[in-house]
Formats: C-alpha cells, sequence, structure tokens
C-alpha cells in the first residue's frame, strides 16, 4: 500500500498500477493519480517516455495537475513502483564530507601520533582541497537492481555484509554530452529518493588487490536499488544542496545529514560524468551517502529489518528485508 506523503510542489510523476493491471505514468497531486497514458493525446506508456520529451509535456503536467474534470483516482489501493526505468545509473562515491572523515579516522594506523582532533582537522582539510580542485569519483550500476519504494529488499544468501546507503538521484531529462557545469542542471528533470545497498565484504577482491574495488559484486544483486516513491520536478526543489537525507532503520535514525555536505553538488557530478558519458533521458545519477551506514554503526541488515527513507520534498520510501533461502 502507498505511504501517503506528499512530495513538494503541486505535483509529481510516478509508476502506478491497480491490482492485478499493468503498470501505468502516473500524475500525483492532491493525493490523487491521474493515468498519463489516457490523459495526453500521444499516451505515453512509461515515464521515461515523459521524460523524452520533456519540454513539451512538463506546461501539459502544470495544467493537468488542475484540471479536476479528469478521471483522477485515489493513491490508496494503487501500487507503487519505481517512478522510472533508467538504462544507465551513474553512482558517486565518497561525497559526503563528514562520511569520508569519519571513515579516514575510524581506519587510521593504530600508531598514528595524532589525536583524533588532529586527525579530523587534516583529514577534512584535504577533503576541502579535494572540492575545490580534484573530480568526483563516479562508477556504473546496473538498472536491474532497480525496485520498487515499498518492495521487499532480497538479502542474498552470499552478502555477508548487506548495508544502507541513502541518497538523492537526479533524473536526466534529455541527452547531455560535454556540458559545463553552469549549464548541467538544464538537463535536469527532477529528483528520487534511492537506497544504494552494498554488501561490504565483497567491495574489494581479496584475490586480485591490486585490481581494487569490485562494483558488480557488491552493489548489483537484484533490488539493490529501492527507487522512489515519486519523481519530484526540479522546478519544485529550491535547491538541491540544501535536502535533508534521513534513513531510519527499525525506526532508530542511521542517517541524517543536509545535502550541503556534498564534496560535489548535482551540477558537477551531471556536467563530469557528460566529459565521457552521454547521459540519456530516464537515467540515474546518485549522488552519495552521507554519514551513518551499517559500517559506521557496527550494525549491518538482516532478514526482517525495515528502512524508511526520506529526503526533504521527496516523500519516503520503506523497504523490508528478506534473507534469501539457502539452497
Amino acid at each position: 500500500m502507498a505511504t501517503l506523503a506528499q512530495p513538494a510542489g503541486p505535483f509529481a510523476l510516478g509508476t502506478f498500477s491497480a491490482p492485478d493491471g499493468d503498470p501505468f505514468p502516473g500524475l500525483l497531486a492532491k493525493g490523487r493519480v491521474l493515468d498519463l497514458g489516457r490523459a495526453l493525446d500521444w499516451s505515453p506508456s512509461e515515464v521515461r517516455a515523459l521524460l523524452e520529451r520533456w519540454e513539451e509535456t512538463l506546461p501539459a503536467l502544470r495544467a493537468l495537475a488542475d484540471d479536476d474534470a479528469q478521471e483522477w483516482q485515489p493513491l490508496e489501493g494503487l501500487r507503487v513502483h519505481a517512478p522510472v526505468e533508467p538504462r544507465q545509473i551513474f553512482q558517486s562515491g565518497a561525497n559526503y564530507r563528514q562520511h569520508v572523515i569519519d571513515l579516514e579516522v575510524a581506519h587510521r594506523s593504530p600508531d598514528d601520533p595524532r589525536t583524533v582532533e588532529e586527525a579530523r582537522a587534516e583529514i577534512a582539510a584535504v577533503m576541502d582541497r579535494r572540492a575545490a580542485e580534484d573530480l568526483p569519483y563516479v562508477f556504473i550500476g546496473l538498472p536491474s537492481t532497480v525496485a520498487g519504494p515499498y518492495d521487499d529488499v532480497v538479502l542474498p544468501a552470499w552478502a555477508e555484509q548487506p548495508d544502507w546507503e541513502l541518497e538523492l538521484a537526479a533524473v536526466i531529462a534529455r541527452p547531455a554530452h560535454r556540458v559545463s557545469v553552469e549549464e548541467a542542471l538544464e538537463y535536469v528533470a527532477g529528483y528520487t529518493i534511492a537506497n544504494d545497498l552494498t554488501d561490504r565484504a565483497t567491495v574489494f577482491r581479496r584475490d586480485m588487490k591490486a585490481i581494487g574495488t569490485d562494483w558488480l559484486r557488491c552493489k548489483n544483486a537484484p533490488g539493490f536499488t529501492p527507487l522512489g516513491p515519486w519523481l519530484v520536478p526540479a522546478e519544485s526543489i529550491a535547491d538541491p544542496g540544501d535536502l535533508r537525507v534521513t534513513l531510519r532503520l527499525n525506526g532508530d535514525t542511521m542517517q541524517d545529514e543536509s545535502t550541503k555536505d556534498m564534496l560535489f553538488g548535482v551540477a558537477r557530478l551531471v556536467s563530469y560524468i557528460s566529459q565521457t558519458a552521454r547521459l540519456l533521458p530516464g537515467d540515474l545519477v546518485l549522488t552519495g551517502s552521507p554519514a551513518g551506514n551499517g559500517m559506521h554503526w557496527g550494525r549491518l541488515l538482516r532478514d526482517g529489518d525495515v528502512m524508511e527513507g526520506s529526503i526533504t520534498g521527496l516523500g519516503v520510501q520503506r523497504t523490508r528485508c528478506v534473507e534469501e533461502v539457502r539452497r
């Protein structure tokens, strides 16, 4: 059942289905949903089709949101799916200042002569320099990891240390290649919530340490990216660099940080990615996770855990962890 958490602005987009019905692209406004496959004369079958014609579609959506004569249906009773099916997922790592400082301090050598305060100050200076002078760290995820915002998360039997990473996700509106930082946000249709789950035990290759990280293994299990519930248009989010990212595990707050703490904001990430890749409508740019992951708390995910993730103006997703049955 959908959680009745209204997004910022007058409307948002989502993917919905009635019981035993096919998914459809929907407009959410005032707690009700309009099937855009019927309301728009060109009958889009998915949200990504709307993004591919975003400039002409957005004015129509504004008008429909206030049109009481349309055939609206209540959100209650509809199943909410991931709001969009991306073709590409770009993920930013080590992008929150406090998170990186915490990790560096926690993993410093036992014979490090610095006090904790001295170590934090030095690492903070390095982070500030990195934000000013260096480049983002971005890798690629698989679309098959995407799941709905209220779906169960299956913890694979092989995953020894499954962890949460709640993140702001930017959704691309039109093809972007080699765009500047100044124009990058013009290519963003809106924002949604992603929980970029990671198995910490398989982040690094034990058999090939010189190779480094193994993002395929640790992040790309089916359903490891719960997405949504809504795609909120960028025009309804005043500043993506000033949103609160909060994750609760079984009711206890684990992550609670502002996107102000990001080293590289949405514009810099989109621009950086576009210098190499060609971003396409519906693609996701995950902006990194703030401090408060399971490794920090010494508490990883297990069967029966319930994660509730929220970001200012973007609604709430709620997922339950289910352990895969070993065969």
